[in-house]
């Protein structure tokens, strides 16, 4: 059995940002002057007791003192101002599918590591996490790799962004990697001894999986009335799914593709007059195109495909508000789609009138958007027939709240789906 050991802070995720602001707070409180933020990153890795002293220049008693400070604005706060490194969510699967013995081994303290792991979904892909217990000093790096690795195993790799991390690897002696992505250099390093450079996390998963199939990714889309928020919704979920560690591919329809992209062109024009018939063949015939050169490939390559509209919307534009009928346009679009479905569609959730007010007075409308009230009105209507036949694929949010609401209420909806996705494929 092989056991992979990680590092935590730099090497499995981007904790900076509340480990900086938890510091400042700890200095101010005692006195000093919080550190510029161009410095944040190097009390990333480091004991945080050797970085009040060595960094801040406190003395010993002061030190600790600052600990406690810090603890309590960081356990509170500081440790959910995190974000997993896209990719890893990915790596981490992988390794657990191979059978690998995957822990951490951490100078953070054993409750809130366990506390960020389990917030982003990743608990139950270690067999163990080692840290110091709360009030305790932080151990030798050595120390927490020997705790952390098994009683039994054929080798072993520590994979840290410090040199501690490799320092640490070397007293074990195991294999040592740098994660070059995190907060130490490369030279840092090198210098420490690193058997292995990973300058990015997809070095990462080439270096640790030679050969691995990638694990599965996840199709989405965003669906909602011309109006709802959709683009501005897009770009939320996509910012939270970053922070849980997915690796997200944006996508639209009609589009995605190059010769959906043509298409685009002649749908969205208002000089393009058209049978409704011939509307709805060519969103079907660029979405054919999407499925196959875009979409599928993506979700192969573990990536998360976060779609601005798919075969529901010409349901609704064309099967309701061109009155070509809801089955008839499934029908027209199941060749095209094949099966290939979202696991999850988000669907904002907002009256038409409201909507097109929203639209028209945020710039242009194009052809589609320029149709009389009652078209999406019955857009609306067939909207809520395709939900109402399929509940659990769509998660609805009320659009009429303020962006930040709507788009807390939204990536919650849907990380619980893809997190749910990823246990049921564990």
């Amino acid at each position: 059995m092989r056991a992979v050991i990680f590092d935590l802070d730099g090497t499995l995720t981007q904790s900076d940002e509340g480990i900086y602001k938890s510091i400042c707070y700890a200095a101010e409180k005692l006195g000093f002057s919080a550190p510029e933020e161009t410095e944040r990153r190097k009390f990333v890795g480091p004991p945080l007791l050797w970085s009040f002293r060595e960094l801040i220049g406190m003395d010993e008693e002061q030190a600790q003192q600052a600990l406690v400070a810090y603890r309590e604005r960081y356990w509170a706060v500081g440790l959910f101002e995190n974000r997993v490194y896209p990719g890893i969510r990915n790596l981490l699967r992988m390794l657990k599918r191979r059978g690998d013995w995957v822990a951490i081994a951490t100078g953070k303290p054993i409750e809130p590591s366990r506390r960020i792991m389990e917030h982003f979904g990743l608990l139950r892909y270690f067999d163990r996490i080692v840290g110091p217990g709360f009030g305790e000093a932080s151990a030798e790096k050595d120390a927490l790799i020997r705790a952390a690795l098994p009683e039994q195993y054929d080798e072993a790799v520590m994979v840290g962004d410090r040199c501690f991390d490799i320092e640490g690897a070397k007293a074990v002696g195991i294999t040592s990697v740098g994660a070059g992505y995190g907060y130490g250099t490369e030279e840092e390093l090198r210098e420490a001894g690193c058997n292995h450079y990973a300058a990015t996390v997809s070095d990462l998963i080439s270096l640790l999986c030679s050969g691995e199939k990638p694990v599965p990714g996840a199709f989405l889309s965003v669906e909602g009335l011309d109006g709802s928020g959709k683009s501005t919704q897009i770009r939320l979920l996509a910012e939270a799914l970053d922070r849980w560690g997915f690796v997200v591919r944006h996508s639209r329809e009609p589009g995605g593709s190059p010769v959906g992209e043509h298409i685009r062109e002649i749908l969205l024009s208002r000089a393009s007059e058209m049978e409704p018939l011939t509307e709805a063949l060519l969103f079907a015939a660029s979405r054919a195109e999407h499925v196959r050169q875009v979409i599928r490939p993506a979700v192969a390559r573990g990536e998360v495909l976060l779609c601005d509209r798919f075969v529901d919307s010409s349901v609704a534009y064309q099967g309701g508000g061109r009155e070509l009928g809801v089955q008839h346009v499934l029908n027209l679009n199941a060749e095209a789609v094949d099966g290939t479905l979202p696991l999850v569609t988000l669907y904002l959730d907002i009256g038409h009138e409201a909507a097109l007010q929203r639209r028209t007075a945020a710039s242009d409308p194009d052809r589609l958007e320029s149709e009389p009230d009652d078209f999406h009105a019955r857009v609306e209507a067939a909207y809520h027939q395709l939900i109402a036949a399929d509940p659990e694929r769509f998660a609805v949010v009320d659009a009429t709240q303020p962006p930040e609401a709507v788009g807390e209420a939204a990536a919650k909806a849907v990380i619980a789906r893809l997190v749910a996705a990823e246990e049921a494929q564990a």
